[in-house]
């Protein structure tokens, strides 16, 4: 599994450096409306429960922590903080260009 080796927490995203050598950049918008958490997808049929239209635009993640030795658990400046995010999953939503050809 690749893991991160350093996490800056910016106003505009969330900056991950990764041990492979990648650089991820997540708006906080996209992190945040990207949360998998129960009160964001309903656990039993998978369907989002978040509607983004209720989120913030200028959301930021304004603190983080680990969770176990693999993956991140963020507070938002809307105050959400019951998301994990794992490692595997935050490399899969890498929204650079590269990352994005990738998955298609």
């Amino acid at each position: 599994m690749n893991e991160p080796l350093k996490v800056d927490l910016q106003a505009e995203a969330v900056l991950i450096d990764w041990k492979d050598g990648h650089k991820s950049r997540y708006p906080g918008f996209y992190l945040r409306t990207n949360c998998n958490c129960a009160a964001c997808v309903d656990e039993m049929s998978g369907r989002r429960r978040l509607d983004p239209r209720t989120v913030p635009n200028d959301v930021q993640a304004i603190a983080f922590l680990e969770i176990g030795r693999y993956a991140y658990g963020f507070l938002f400046s809307d105050m959400h903080d019951t998301g994990i995010y794992p490692f595997e999953r935050l490399r899969e939503l890498c929204p650079c260009a590269e990352c994005v050809k990738n998955r298609t």
